[in-house]
Parts: C-alpha cells; sequence; structure tokens
C-alpha cells in the first residue's frame, strides 16, 4: 500500500508544478548564496591566517563552495521538470532519470546536514588554533626586518583596531614578551641594561601594550606604559579606574566573529536542507501523479500520486535485499576472477 496517497485534478498538477518550479530556482538563489558565503569565509580565514600560524582549515568553506554549486545544478535541473511536467510529451524524457536524481537529492540532503554540522564543530579548532597562532604572532611582533615576519606587527595592529582586542586571553599577555625590536632599544642607557639584565632570558619586558589596544572613546589620553604603575599616573589607580586600552582579548574576539559566522552559515544551511526535502517531496507526488494518470491520453483525468510505493518497513526491506544482492553479486565476480587462471 501507497505511504501517504494524494488524489490530483489537472488543476491541482499545474498548481503543484508550478509551484515547484518557483521553489527550485528559489533554491538555485539560496545555493548561490552557500557559494557566496563559502568564497566570504575562505576569504575571512585568508586574511588572518598569520595569527592562526597558518594552520587554518579550508575543508569547510571549500565544502560550502562544492555544495553551492552541486544546489545550483541539481536545483536547475528540477526546475527544468518541473516546468516540462505540464507537457506530457517533453516530461517522458525525464522519466527514466527521476529515481535516480530524486535518490541523488536524499544523499545531497545526507551531505547539507553533514556540512551543517561542521559549521558548528569548526569552532571548537578554530579555538585551539587561534590560541597558538597569537600566542606566535605576538613574539613575532618585533620582527618587523625579518622575512615572513615583517607584516606581523601591521596585522595584530589592525586585528586589535578593528576587533576592539588587546593580547591573546587579556592586555596582559604584553607584559610577558619582548615586543619592541631591539633595533630601537638604547643600550647604552642604565635603565634599558638594567631591564635586559634582569631578566633570565635576556629580554626587554615592560608593563606596557601597543598603541591599537588604546580606546579612542577613553575621554583620557592613551595610558600604554606603566599600566600597574599608579605613581607613574597623576590622579590614576589600574585596580578601580577603567583602563583606556581594551581589555578584551583578542582570541575571544576572533573566536566570537568567526563562531557567529560559521552559527549563521550553519542555520542557513539547516534552512535550506527543509527546502531542498520539500522541493523533493513535492516533485515525487507529482511525478507519481503523472504516471499514474486513469486516461494517459486525456491529461484532464484523474491520478494519484504518493510519497513511497510501499510503506516505510518494506521500502527498507528493498533497499537492504538489493544492497545485499549487490554486495553477494560482487564476490561471486571475484571468486570467479580468481577461479578463472587456476
Amino acid at each position: 500500500m501507497a505511504l501517504m496517497p494524494i488524489k490530483f485534478d489537472l488543476a491541482k498538477r499545474v498548481k503543484l508544478a508550478q509551484g515547484l518550479w518557483l521553489l527550485y530556482w528559489l533554491c538555485v538563489m539560496a545555493g548561490i548564496l552557500i557559494f557566496s558565503m563559502g568564497i566570504f569565509f575562505k576569504i575571512e580565514l585568508r586574511k588572518r591566517s598569520e595569527m592562526m600560524d597558518n594552520n587554518e582549515s579550508h575543508f569547510v568553506p571549500n565544502l560550502l563552495i562544492l555544495v553551492g554549486l552541486v544546489a545550483c545544478v541539481i536545483n536547475a535541473f528540477g526546475g527544468k521538470v518541473c516546468h516540462d511536467a505540464l507537457d506530457t510529451i517533453k516530461f517522458t524524457k525525464w522519466k527514466p532519470m527521476l529515481k535516480t536524481y530524486m535518490s541523488g537529492c536524499v544523499v545531497f540532503c545526507i551531505a547539507l546536514f553533514v556540512t551543517a554540522l561542521l559549521c558548528f564543530l569548526m569552532q571548537i579548532s578554530l579555538h585551539f588554533t587561534l590560541t597558538e597562532g597569537l600566542k606566535n604572532g605576538m613574539k613575532y611582533y618585533k620582527d618587523t626586518d625579518t622575512p615572513g615576519r615583517c607584516f606581523m606587527k601591521r596585522t595584530l595592529d589592525m586585528t586589535q583596531i578593528e576587533f576592539r582586542c588587546c593580547g591573546n586571553n587579556n592586555y596582559k599577555d604584553w607584559f610577558e614578551i619582548q615586543w619592541i625590536s631591539n633595533r630601537y632599544l638604547d643600550f647604552s642607557n642604565d635603565e634599558v641594561k638594567a631591564r635586559v639584565q634582569s631578566n633570565v632570558e635576556g629580554k626587554y619586558l615592560m608593563e606596557s601594550v601597543p598603541f591599537s589596544c588604546c580606546n579612542p572613546g577613553s575621554p583620557r589620553p592613551c595610558i600604554q606604559h606603566h599600566l600597574t604603575n599608579n605613581s607613574a599616573h597623576y590622579s590614576y589607580d589600574h585596580h578601580t579606574e577603567d583602563l583606556n586600552i581594551w581589555t578584551r582579548g583578542c582570541r575571544e574576539a576572533l573566536v566570537s566573529y568567526y563562531g557567529g559566522m560559521m552559527n549563521s552559515i550553519g542555520a542557513f544551511v539547516l534552512l535550506f536542507i527543509i527546502m531542498q526535502a520539500v522541493v523533493t517531496v513535492g516533485l515525487q507526488y507529482l511525478s507519481t501523479s503523472l504516471e499514474t494518470l486513469a486516461d494517459p491520453e486525456n491529461p484532464e483525468s484523474e491520478s494519484e500520486g504518493w510519497l513511497l510505493e510501499k510503506s516505510v518497513k518494506e521500502t527498507l526491506s528493498d533497499i537492504m535485499t538489493k544492497i545485499t544482492s549487490l554486495f553477494k553479486g560482487n564476490q561471486v565476480q571475484e571468486g570467479d576472477a580468481e577461479a578463472a587462471p587456476t
């Protein structure tokens, strides 16, 4: 017995075909949007690959680009089928392909679900990539004359300004590294020598941050040096007063930015799965209603469409039987191939 049968007349079939044609082209537009989001996501990762230690994964954006292209092709084909469904002669040439096409649509929906899941899960790997990448990026901040690292200072400064953040976890991360190159230090100065000699690794460390950490919205001129020394500044207490530098870490800011982007893309892909499922079900009803016309020579005759020709249990049993027979057939062919030389 067919699953979820529905009676159709000519008017209903025409409305269904027209509605599906419109939905298929909306799905094509959604596919273009997914393709564009994949391109945008890839560009955003490339822009800050230095801060990810060049270990960022482009698998998800590449998958989005591929899925977007496939969505355009599949749904353009579906739209053409629905357009030709109004003409019995034109529809006849598509009939042999429809089962394969709809099976492909089911597989495609599964691939879309995996893509959406990866969009949500990628945030975890991105968190660890940014942690290590930002730490190394801050170490190389001073190496403006070293090939391969000369743009790290500009990249970090622009990131801190754009995302209103400072350091990896917070601004105090800058206290633990030497971010001023030795080229700009006067080693004849007693204070500089004292700082370098007091450090076990011979680094020039200070309680200061780069200019890009400054908050331009603060009414007070930026205090970026001697941040924890209250006596170095007039009417200043770093424990109680709001600092006029960004206190949020760049890792948190970037994870939030990329995480929001991936959540939005993942949610859109999930919504697209629903659209894809709706048009696939609609096309199944349209094709079965055209195959079961009471009088094939009279397009105005009534017909019946269904979701599945048999019940779910029977359909799954048939699929498993086909898979088993295919597997056994392959084993027999391999056995024959081995026996032939003997």
